[in-house]
């Protein structure tokens, strides 16, 4: 069976991308090649290192990484995970199909938390939203 190649892109390639890249890897690997990337590249976000590592899966290895180091890659789909990169989002050769699916940005929603645990709260919220939707895939495209 052929997996389907799906790119998760954001802007900064720091947490949301990096979340769906690493779910659709431990849930779906089976089916799909995921990979993420971003408009820039902010470096990996730790918190949401943390909290994907609660739920069981290790995204300590990503690298943040812009459109340029996987381009040349052929994706069957590329899902936009917040508004900018949905508006900015280039366009790809082919049959590239794009399908926005967009989650709140964990570290603004962390700036108005009174303490960690609220912050923690803000990144485990999304990341059970992208968990959701990712178990939607390749279908949902």
């Amino acid at each position: 069976m052929t997996k389907v190649k799906i790119l998760f892109l954001c802007t900064g390639n720091s947490c949301r991308s990096q979340m769906a890249e690493g779910w659709a890897r431990a849930l779906k690997g089976d089916r799909i090649e995921p990979f993420s990337a971003g408009l820039e590249a902010h470096g990996l976000n730790p918190t949401a290192v943390r909290v994907m590592a609660e739920a069981g899966v290790d995204i300590s290895g990503h690298a943040s990484k812009t459109l340029d180091a996987v381009k040349g890659g052929e994706f069957d789909a590329v899902v936009t995970v917040c508004g900018d990169a949905d508006e900015r989002c280039p366009a790809f050769p082919g049959g590239t199909r794009k399908v926005h699916h967009g989650f709140d940005d964990p570290p603004r929603l962390a700036l108005r938390a009174k303490t960690e645990e609220e912050a923690l709260q803000a990144y485990r919220r999304v990341r059970d939203e992208i968990k959701a939707y990712v178990l939607t895939l390749p279908e949902a495209l």
